[in-house]
């Protein structure tokens, strides 16, 4: 043996075995905490939100009908984009929402609870990945974690989880999005691999929820804040060119159906075709400054018991927020040159503009972008206030370690606070708003159903409601055919039940009132 050979003593020769063993329960650790985060995540889902608001139901039935017929409730065979409802409410949902639901409907048997749980469990995971960013942003697993236990409990996209509408899945498709864009931006030149994700991506963003028109093209031309050199600017000429290609289908269907994409938009704005732009200019501008208010942000929330219910505080965590702006200061005061930070702040911005050219004051699920910028801006507070003395700058080295971990800390316990009065009162108040969700419906579609007669007409007065009997009669395994929805102002034939979304009725016999919904005997 040469003298000088070290030989490691049994002690040393453990400590690998002793660290993986440490890895192992730590791994195991994080993933049963997450797991015991997503079983209470989920937990209320049968109660609250109650009932089932009609847009819940036109999607779910066109994702059952996809799943068993190919079809959507007209015939249409695969359709690019779902012409939901009749007559004057007619709308075209956007298709990936409904093809995903199709997914499980395919061995599943349908219902609201699962339909509800479906929803939570994409937010959920869009959660998880953010974390994941946050990780590789800073290669730090702690501040990963905090990222994706933030995201779990921002009120914002609690609330948007427990909605199965068109915006359950454009927190994941966000996240999407930034993954290989990170990826790609650090390096010179990108792959074939990081231009077809960015695109397909982008693609994704345009056609999950109607703000996807504005944003998805919005934040492609967002890339040129990459084009640092020319190999990259190639890639992001790439890029467009694929996300371009991608946008052929919906180019066609516009073609075919030249009001079908901006009936709705017409609808909800203050832009209207023959609107000047001396009234639209000074419009945009205040409802840019309303949607971008702290007070309805951070103590307020959306005003539609809907998407927030009420006394809950605002749809984002109030500390959570002060750790958005010292992430804002870092990134601009540390990072400014680096065209990733320039983008996430330019993709804050940008995702306020749907909600901007809207009538809507602070419409969290038309701004359903922005929560997912602001905590991706939370990851450079975090870096600030964990990194050590010798990982700081000379100019940040006046707030010792010791200040920043007690600010930290300060914060951390002050998020949990939030949290923890958010969920003890929606999880009170949220059962109780049946009225804006159709609950009322259900009580008078189950009368109906219990009557002998068949077919059970369906009339409509206020709103589109014989989704919900289309919908429920699947979930309950009967045949849709049982059910006629009869043309507007069109009487139902005498002595036949029938299920309307009015308060009263024309020579009849009221067998059941419920909120807005009645059931009666034509006479």
């Amino acid at each position: 043996m040469i003298d000088n050979e070290v030989v490691p003593s049994p002690d040393t020769a453990r400590i690998p075995k002793r660290i993986r063993t440490l890895n192992r329960i730590r791994t195991a650790a994080i993933v049963l905490g997450f797991v015991l985060l997503y079983l209470f995540y989920i937990s209320d889902l049968g109660t609250n939100p109650p009932g089932f608001y009609v847009d819940e139901s036109a999607i779910s039935y066109n994702a059952y009908l996809i799943a068993h017929t190919g079809k959507n409730e007209v015939g249409t065979t695969l359709p690019v984009f779902f012409p939901v409802y009749t007559g004057g409410w007619t709308q075209y949902a956007n298709p990936t929402q409904i093809y995903l639901l199709a997914i499980p409907f395919t061995f599943v048997k349908p219902s609201v609870h699962f339909a509800r749980v479906y929803s939570a469990s994409w937010v959920f995971l869009a959660c998880l990945l953010l974390g994941l960013l946050a990780k590789r942003i800073t290669g730090n697993v702690t501040i990963g974690l905090l990222v994706a236990v933030i995201a779990i409990f921002t009120p914002w996209l609690f609330d948007v989880s427990r909605l199965v509408m068109e915006t359950f899945f454009y927190p994941m498709a966000v996240v999407l999005f930034l993954l290989p864009l990170y990826a790609a931006q650090r390096r010179e030149s990108w792959s074939w691999f990081h231009i077809t994700s960015i695109a397909a991506t982008l693609m994704l963003l345009t056609y999950t929820y109607t703000i996807g028109r504005l944003l998805g093209p919005l934040f492609a031309g967002g890339l040129i804040l990459f084009a640092t050199s020319q190999p990259r600017l190639v890639s992001i000429i790439k890029t467009w060119v694929f996300f371009a290609l991608s946008l052929l289908p919906l180019f066609v269907f516009k073609s075919k159906h030249p009001d079908a994409l901006t009936q709705r938009f017409y609808l909800i704005s203050y832009i209207k075709p023959d609107t000047p732009w001396k009234e639209i200019v000074p419009k945009f501008v205040r409802r840019y400054f309303e949607d971008l208010s702290l007070i309805n942000l951070l103590f307020n929330g959306d005003g539609n018991p809907r998407h927030h219910a009420y006394g809950t505080l605002g749809s984002f965590l109030i500390a959570g927020f002060v750790l958005v702006l010292i992430g804002a200061v870092v990134a601009i005061v540390r990072h400014w040159r680096e065209p990733w930070w320039r983008f996430v702040v330019f993709g804050a911005a940008a995702s306020i503009l749907p909600g901007a050219l809207t009538n809507d004051q602070f419409h969290s699920l038309r701004l359903v972008a922005y929560p997912i910028f602001l905590l991706v801006l939370i990851v450079p507070g975090l870096q600030f206030l964990l990194e050590r003395p010798q990982e700081s700058p000379r100019h940040s080295q006046s707030l010792s370690q010791f200040a920043r971990q007690m600010i930290l800390a300060a914060l951390l316990v002050g998020m949990a606070a939030q949290v923890v009065y958010f969920q003890k009162v929606d999880r009170r108040e949220g059962p109780e708003r049946g009225y804006v969700f159709d609950a009322d419906y259900k009580t008078v579609y189950d009368v109906a159903v219990a009557q002998p007669n068949r077919p059970i007409y369906l009339s409509d007065v206020e709103e589109p409601a014989y989704e919900h009997a289309l919908w429920y009669a699947t979930v309950e395994g009967r045949d849709t055919k049982q059910f006629i929805h009869l043309d507007e102002g069109k009487p139902a034939p005498q002595g036949s039940i029938v299920i309307a979304s009015e308060r009263d009725c024309f020579n009849c016999d009221v067998i059941k009132r419920s909120g807005d919904y009645i059931v009666y005997r034509q006479f």
